[in-house]
């Protein structure tokens, strides 16, 4: 059977991968659409998997919030380079994993994944040549109505935030402060014990290096401690748009409290390979000499 630019352009619909891919598999297997699609999904099952392996430390991130301030959720799906992640179907499939995971009401990503969400990837890595990971996701819930959020401009930076009464301009503004700033924890009561210890034993280290006198050197230590966690607790940092307002006053004066926050960064925490490839390719050439 010969191979039509009818059934070529039917199998691209339906599979969204490229001519000459849809051409190949059509050739492959005499004209017949429905095996030519299965044995392209077993083809771009093979190649995503020879991707898995690359580092995605680009992407975006995905925030929804619902009208009522009950429930938010957050992801963050990464990509090879910055350049891919302005592709329309990737932005559309970062888009498609927010409202799944907002509907499941749950960051559970193993159980989002046995929806077909996998599969889904894995025509995605097809499609645009580069590794595409679920990296993360989170939900959070309020009866109280108290959720907000905000998204940079670019979608590379965003947080949640729950606010124990709602108050959607007051919770925009304090996700905003959080995505700008980076608090550790909400509460200076928050901070775990053991990164209290590791932060009090380094400031021990430095002040005795001082040679004064161990009551000053304990002084310091305390000092430098209060600095610390005021340093990182959300509602004691000032509050951006306002530095001689704290943000745990702020929330007061409206009448409520900061009971939770989410903040994700892409990329945050993945190692990248920082290889100047320039300088590696003439050092290849170099040595090819």
């Amino acid at each position: 059977m010969s191979v039509t630019a009818a059934l070529v352009k039917e199998l691209r619909e339906r599979t969204g991968l490229g001519m000459m891919d849809c051409k190949r598999a059509l050739e492959e297997t005499d004209g017949n659409v429905e095996i030519a699609i299965e044995e392209l999904r077993k083809k771009s099952a093979l190649k995503a998997a020879k991707k898995a392996g690359r580092t995605t430390a680009n992407g975006l991130l995905g925030i929804k919030v619902a009208a009522d301030g009950t429930r938010g959720a957050i992801v963050e799906i990464n990509i090879e380079t910055d350049f891919a992640a302005k592709n329309e179907k990737f932005i559309g499939f970062v888009n498609d994993v927010l409202e799944r995971v907002f509907e499941s009401a749950s960051g559970d990503l193993a159980a989002l994944a046995a929806t077909g969400l996998e599969a889904e990837r894995e025509t995605l890595v097809q499609e645009i040549g580069e590794n595409v990971t679920v990296r993360r996701a989170s939900v959070i819930e309020s009866s109280a109505g108290g959720i907000a959020s905000y998204l940079h401009g670019d979608r590379r930076k965003g947080a949640l935030v729950e606010l124990s009464a709602h108050s959607q301009d007051l919770g925009r503004d304090i996700a905003m402060h959080v995505t700008a700033i980076n608090p550790l924890v909400v509460n200076a009561g928050d901070v775990p014990a053991d990164v209290l210890a590791k932060e009090r034993e380094i400031y021990l280290s430095q002040a005795q290096d001082s040679g004064k006198p161990e009551d000053i050197v304990i002084k310091m230590v305390e000092g430098r401690v209060r600095k610390y966690l005021a340093e990182v607790s959300l509602t004691d940092q000032p509050f951006v748009k306002d530095a001689n307002q704290k943000v745990g006053a702020l929330a007061k004066a409206a009448g409520t409290d900061v009971l939770s926050f989410v903040r994700f960064e892409v990329g945050e925490g993945i190692e990248t390979d920082d290889t100047d490839f320039a300088a590696e390719v003439a050092a290849q050439l170099s040595n090819s000499e």
